[in-house]
């Protein structure tokens, strides 16, 4: 394997494509996004736009495109969202134009949403998303994750719970489920994945004229 800087050139053009972790909270989405983006440049996490203000340090662009409700309402008028939700509050959406530009030119996004939105994604562009859903080892230990966390109360913790087995309720909505016991291990299978799912034939789609090239 040569340096990943100058292979790029000699690749053949492919079709980026919607790279989807979620999981319960406490189960490690997070911890395997972060991962997933330091170990891999050629995937960036999605921007979402959002009515809320920046909080000191958030730079616009960057953590969130930042707007106000009126140009919310517009982008929500115009179906210029893959899905869009309330929380507390203020409005979240995921902006279509931005992401499948980056597709096309060969760049893939990861996002780390909900069965929700990840339901209202495929529903609005199917070919080119892959669902990963990331399980705990057990009830048991992802209620020992979360008050490990000692930064919440027991009833946040409970709602946390209760919350976590609707989540799992969901799994069979997903293309991959994987559980983890073992961050390490677990990030080398969602990667493994990543890598698989790049080189579909369908995404590959400088293999026509390559093809063409061999026949002459």
């Amino acid at each position: 394997m040569g340096d990943s800087s100058h292979t790029s050139d000699d690749r053949l053009h492919r079709r980026g494509l919607m790279f989807i972790l979620s999981s319960p909270s406490g189960a490690g989405k997070t911890t395997l996004s972060r991962m997933l983006l330091a170990r891999d440049s050629e995937i960036k996490l999605s921007v979402s736009a959002t009515t809320r203000p920046p909080r000191p340090g958030e730079v616009d662009g960057v953590h969130y495109h930042f707007v106000s409700p009126q140009e919310f309402d517009r982008m929500v008028e115009e179906d210029d969202f893959y899905e869009w939700a309330h929380v507390f509050g203020h409005r979240y959406g995921t902006p279509k134009g931005k992401i499948r530009a980056g597709l096309k030119d060969g760049k893939d996004v990861l996002f780390d949403i909900d069965w929700q939105g990840t339901q209202q994604l495929y529903q609005k562009d199917q070919q080119d998303v892959v669902r990963v859903f990331i399980l705990p080892p057990s009830l048991e230990e992802l209620h020992r994750r979360l008050t490990g966390r000692a930064t919440d109360s027991a009833e946040v913790i409970a709602a946390r719970m209760e919350r976590a087995r609707a989540e799992i309720s969901h799994w069979d909505g997903y293309d991959y489920v994987i559980i983890n016991d073992n961050v390490d291990v677990c990030f080398e299978k969602v990667h493994a994945i990543l890598e698989a799912e790049r080189m579909k034939r369908q995404r590959q789609t400088g293999l026509i004229p390559f093809v063409r090239g061999l026949m002459g």
